[in-house]
């Protein structure tokens, strides 16, 4: 039986990889794929999830949504590890959709369209979902699972010391989702940096005359080089890869309930998430949190996901 699911992501090459992943598993009915600003603007976010889809041309064709502007949006731009275009700089070249759906309504048509039986993976920040929320009342009784990628409970932050990206860009439509009534599993920092991915990983794709074999050929490279120009690494991390795994194979993965909140205002802090873990706990738990994962099974699983793709394309 396959699981009915909406990517809302902010493209982003780990965001691409796991779109790669994620519309040819035999294990996901790939609803839509919306768009969230964040790695890059609104309109870009938008395009480039055009453009992957487009690209990747999956047997059944998701509906996309498009993202919305923020109104008062971080100094922060992800051009450093993802290029000024979010995908490495290949400037992919889409034509406008001449009907375009803002990615909250497409959230709240979807959800009610399978009450109770849809998961959103959220690869970015989570806008979208909070903005569903308020769009409509019945939205969080409908939705199935809410899984997120980002935050940290041990680690520290990957944009500020303290703040992972996709919590520090909008920390408020974080706080409403974590505060919500709704089934929640979050994928921090303190897993997806643990499965890392060496140059090595260019002679495992899928063969650049598949579709998806030149996509991601077209793509990774980038990603090795802002790595060790930007972090003095040798490898990379594929954040919305390992944590779309959580979809799919949740055994991987090792979670604890907790209580979390997101810091909205702090001057070094903002877009921390902060966790009860005192021995006497007053907050409620609200969601569980993966704070273990089998790095090379997880690793393997993204390997062969994407040579699928490639079979597929």
């Amino acid at each position: 039986m396959t699981r009915k699911v909406i990517i809302d992501c902010d493209p982003g090459i780990d965001d691409a990889v796991a779109l790669c992943m994620a519309l040819f598993d035999p294990r996901l009915e790939v609803l839509a794929v919306t768009a969230v600003q964040g790695n890059v603007s609104a309109d870009q976010a938008s395009r480039n999830v055009q453009a992957i889809v487009d690209l990747l041309d999956p047997p059944r064709l998701p509906r996309l949504g498009v993202a919305g502007e923020l109104d008062d949006p971080p100094e922060f731009s992800g051009n450093r590890m993802h290029g000024a275009d979010g995908l490495g700089n290949n400037d992919f070249k889409v034509s406008r959709l001449h009907q375009q759906r803002p990615s909250d309504k497409i959230l709240c048509d979807e959800v009610r369209a399978a009450p109770e039986s849809v998961t959103i993976v959220c690869l970015g920040p989570l806008t979208n979902v909070a903005r569903a929320i308020k769009r409509d009342p019945e939205f969080l009784n409908l939705v199935s699972r809410i899984i997120i990628t980002g935050g940290s409970v041990r680690v520290g932050g990957n944009v500020t010391p303290a703040a992972e990206l996709n919590m520090h860009y909008d920390p408020v439509s974080a706080r409403e989702v974590f505060q919500s009534r709704t089934t929640k599993t979050l994928i921090p920092l303190d897993v997806t940096q643990r499965v890392v991915f060496t140059l090595g990983l260019m002679e495992e794709l899928p063969d650049e005359m598949t579709r998806a074999g030149k996509l991601l050929r077209r793509l990774l490279p980038f990603s090795f080089r802002a790595h060790i120009q930007e972090l003095g690494r040798e490898s990379i991390y594929l954040h919305g890869a390992v944590a779309l795994l959580a979809a799919v194979q949740p055994e991987l993965f090792e979670t604890v309930e907790m209580a979390g909140n997101v810091e909205v205002r702090g001057e070094l802090t903002q877009g921390a998430t902060v966790f009860d873990r005192r021995s006497k706990q007053t907050w409620p738990a609200n969601m569980e949190v993966a704070m273990e994962v089998d790095p090379a099974a997880a690793r393997d699983c993204i390997v062969r996901s994407l040579a699928e793709a490639g079979r597929a394309t």
